[in-house]
């Protein structure tokens, strides 16, 4: 065999011992890298629970890491309370035994009970449509009023509205952002209620706190929204969000829509545990909005377990029973009238 024989074959056989310690290389790492995406995960995702359940996550939520999937699905209903005497001050110093909590007709064990003030996101909706030019001075005492008896670690924002609602004051921490913006607002145009407190409970989507609540100040029905009253009430429903609402109408009703406004009010207000007052004079608004501050400061807070939890996505109602010490007069008790459970 000559040297130039030996030459080439010498180079196949080196090309081909290379071929084989480079597949045995690429086979060796192979079986070292991670077989899937999963594994390689570690971030947490959380979906919030809608309607009024605190805490609860879907079911197709789950805590991923290396291992399986976790499902989590935790059901407190959270019921905050408020307890008026019959002269309409609130009342303190109940114990968790005072109470009892039905949904659907059936009694229900309170797990929590707490009468704690704790920091709230509340929105302002303040009505500067036409109708308001002699009111607005008014409003804009009672808004000072109620921001007087916020928290100072309390979230506001604030939404003003006549023919559209406007996003005037976004969530801040500064009542002083909210009050610089009182003087410049200017009393015109038609009325669209309802758009505003369907903006207002959407905001509170973006809420800090799970502690949620609207004041509306109007002086009269809706005449100009795009959202209908069932529309705005199904959103109420599927929110957290205590709506609070003041109504300053006059001694006659000019329209069937300002005839029907103290109605519509108490009807939205009523399905969340809040409240309605209905004035006719201005001398006593700022006191009621105080009022109404004072008593967000005053609820109680129920938690529950369903005895009978379902995903159904159906209502389910609430009844809130008050089992009084011996002695008191009779108490008045506000509380939501329900919630919408999440569909599996």
């Amino acid at each position: 065999m000559g040297d130039d024989t030996r030459r080439v074959i010498a180079a196949r056989w080196l090309s081909q011992s290379c071929s084989l310690i480079l597949v045995c290389v690429l086979l060796l790492f192979a079986s070292l890298s991670p077989p899937t995406a999963r594994s390689q995960s570690s971030d947490v995702e959380v979906v919030p629970q809608g309607g009024q359940l605190a805490g609860k996550m879907t079911p197709d939520s789950s805590v991923r890491t290396n291992s399986e999937s976790l499902k989590v699905n935790v059901d407190l209903v959270l019921v905050p309370v408020t307890v008026t005497d019959w002269l309409n001050r609130s009342v303190l110093g109940l114990e968790k035994e005072n109470f009892q909590v039905y949904e659907n007709k059936h009694l229900q064990s309170i797990q929590t009970f707490s009468s704690t003030d704790v920091p709230v996101s509340i929105g302002i909706i303040l009505d500067t449509s036409g109708s308001m030019a002699t009111k607005l001075d008014g409003a804009r005492d009672a808004v000072k009023e109620f921001i007087d008896t916020a928290n100072p670690e309390d979230e506001l924002f604030m939404i003003t509205f006549s023919d559209v609602p406007a996003d005037l004051v976004d969530f801040t921490t500064a009542p002083d952002q909210m009050l610089g913006s009182l003087p410049f607002m200017q009393a015109k145009g038609l009325t669209a209620l309802l758009d505003a407190v369907y903006l207002g409970v959407v905001k509170m989507r973006r809420s800090k706190y799970n502690k949620k609540a609207l004041l509306i100040i109007s002086d009269g029905g809706d005449n100009h929204s795009r959202y209908n009253e069932k529309d705005v009430k199904r959103l109420v429903k599927e929110s957290d969000v205590m709506i609070y609402a003041i109504g300053l109408y006059d001694r006659y009703f000019a329209t069937e829509e300002e005839r029907l406004g103290p109605e519509l009010l108490s009807n939205i207000s009523e399905l969340t545990g809040g409240r309605s007052f209905t004035l006719d004079n201005l001398n006593d608004l700022p006191d009621v909005a105080s009022k109404i501050g004072v008593e967000l400061r005053s609820q109680y807070v129920l938690g529950y377990r369903p005895n009978e939890a379902t995903l159904d996505g159906k209502w389910h109602a609430i009844k809130v029973k008050l089992l009084p010490p011996k002695g008191l007069p009779q108490l008045q008790v506000y509380a939501k009238q329900g919630y919408y459970a999440r569909e599996e």
